[in-house]
């Protein structure tokens, strides 16, 4: 696979993509995909949250397709990194869960897109394409859900005040997996896990995990995808 060249400013035109996600499969069958599409282009990569944010400071790209989880951090904390470093550097997040309200943090903290990984090979190309030319790219039902959040005045809900970090544990721990097998999914300590689990549950003013169960079936936050 092409490993990133420096980038001088004022000498290369080139589209340059890093490619920033923990599974190598992952990372060349997006390369193979955008290959087709984007002739001429160059590719980078990236397999962890440090590498990621060590190769965006010494080299400037067009994108950064970026996973949405790595071990100890989330995409969002690093998505939020790169805009401190690059605040002009377009990222498409992708990830594993098609959840919209992860779409939406993702939004709100400065992505130029999002989109679950099982999307088709033609919508990743149309939507590096629209975002390398300055747009901003989001699925149809995405859309939809940003309309209502719009037209409802943006009201706050419990599940809004967490933490990006907080909002991970809460979907897991709603959908049934234990402190534990948290730990595991989000590679953290059960500590760790724990103390979140105790923060989000006072700012959500819930008491057990059956309470998040149950507000997250109301809300429509529960995605099979998260599941053990």
């Amino acid at each position: 696979m092409p490993t990133s060249r420096r980038f001088v400013p004022g000498k290369s035109r080139a589209t340059r993509i890093l490619l920033a996600d923990e599974g190598e499969i992952v990372r060349r069958g997006l390369q193979q995909i955008l290959a087709e599409a984007l002739r001429g282009a160059t590719y980078g990569e990236a397999s962890s949250s440090g590498e990621i944010i060590r190769i965006v400071q010494e080299s400037r790209w067009s994108l950064v397709i970026l996973d949405s989880l790595f071990p100890s951090r989330s995409g969002l904390e690093v998505l939020k990194d790169i805009r401190r470093l690059r605040p002009a550097l377009p990222v498409l997040m992708i990830s594993p869960y098609s959840d919209e309200q992860l779409a939406v943090r993702a939004l709100r903290a400065g992505a130029s897109g999002y989109l679950p990984k099982q999307s088709k090979s033609r919508e990743v190309v149309a939507a590096v394409r629209k975002i390398i030319a300055g747009g901003q790219y989001v699925t149809s039902s995405l859309a939809e859900r940003l309309a209502r959040e719009i037209q409802s005045g943006g009201a706050t809900v419990p599940h809004e005040r967490l933490s990006d970090r907080e909002f991970q544990v809460f979907k897991l721990l709603a959908v049934g997996l234990t402190v534990k097998r948290v730990a595991e999914r989000l590679h953290l300590s059960a500590q760790t896990v724990s103390t979140h689990r105790a923060r989000l549950l006072d700012k959500m003013k819930m008491e057990t995990n059956a309470d998040l169960v149950q507000y997250g079936a109301q809300h429509r936050l529960l995605d099979g995808d998260y599941g053990p």
